[in-house]
């Protein structure tokens, strides 16, 4: 009998706590807007987060809030960013177009290694191998793992084993900026035309020796535009806040390390930057 009363108590139990908790639930909780699930659907669903959102329906969810545009999608077509603003009754709105920058020019035509790597063909494995091998700890190795993480083909490797990054494609999601082990790339406006495609930060000529087109930390860059350059950490650093950008920080550059990049993704070097011919791999250096 007992037994029975103790069976009748927990079920009895059982069945107060689920009508408390179904209660709690349509009570607490909030519906959720439809339109969430329409725009999300209008979305390309590739999560690459170049909305600066985690993914498509956060960034669906904001659109609907009205904190967001959908101009502000990157990897959208420009006729699925319009249906979208028609859907919602917004303006499509603008963004500032942002791609992919490599801070390296060293292909194996200008930079030396000083070891063979043999192993996996891929930068993130060469690291964990003396660095690479490359003579310039700071070069991009060559092997390409940005170009196969770019969804969009945006990212090439050239004919000197050095990514080249087709900002007409490109959509900033930064994948390359993750997968790059030597933290080469970074996201930029393409209206930040001044551009220092080196990391080196040993501060003599001697670099020249492992790459010809390295920084040597010359600072005319810095001197000839004092407005909007600063030397850190033996590299030039441009002041983009400043909104000032002129061509004459480019013109003294001895190796073409600080360049300005056109609207159209054309590389300008300055008048004093050394010519670059040859196309053939270096030489390893030897001991």
């Amino acid at each position: 009998m007992t037994f029975i009363i103790g069976i009748g108590f927990f079920g009895a139990l059982t069945f107060l706590l689920t009508t408390v908790l179904i209660v709690a639930h349509h009570k607490l909780t909030v519906a959720e807007d439809p339109r969430i699930e329409q725009v999300e659907a209008l979305l390309p669903l590739v999560n690459c987060g170049a909305c600066g959102q985690a993914g498509c329906r956060a960034f669906a969810e904001c659109l609907v809030k009205g904190t967001a545009k959908p101009a502000e999608c990157t990897v959208s077509s420009d006729a699925m960013k319009q249906q979208i603003a028609q859907f919602l009754g917004v303006d499509v709105g603008t963004a500032v177009k942002r791609v992919a920058r490599l801070a390296c020019n060293g292909g194996n035509n200008v930079a030396r290694v000083n070891a063979q790597y043999i192993g996996e063909n891929a930068c993130l494995a060469a690291a964990q191998v003396g660095g690479g091998g490359k003579t310039c700890v700071w070069g991009c190795l060559g092997f390409g793992d940005c170009e196969q993480a770019c969804d969009y083909d945006a990212i090439h490797m050239n004919s000197n084993a050095l990514p080249v990054v087709d900002e007409s494609q490109c959509t900033a999601c930064g994948d390359c900026v993750t997968v790059c082990p030597k933290e080469l790339f970074s996201i930029q406006p393409v209206s930040h035309h001044l551009w220092v495609r080196c990391k080196n930060r040993e501060l003599s000529d001697e670099i020249l020796r492992y790459c010809e087109v390295a920084c040597t930390a010359c600072a005319r860059c810095a001197m000839d535009a004092p407005d909007i350059i600063t030397m850190e950490n033996n590299l030039p650093v441009v002041n983009y806040a400043k909104n000032i950008q002129h061509r004459m920080a480019i013109q003294r550059c001895p190796t073409g390390a600080i360049v300005w990049i056109d609207t159209d993704g054309t590389v300008v070097t300055g008048k004093d930057s050394k010519s670059v011919i040859r196309q053939a791999p270096l030489e390893a250096m030897t001991s």
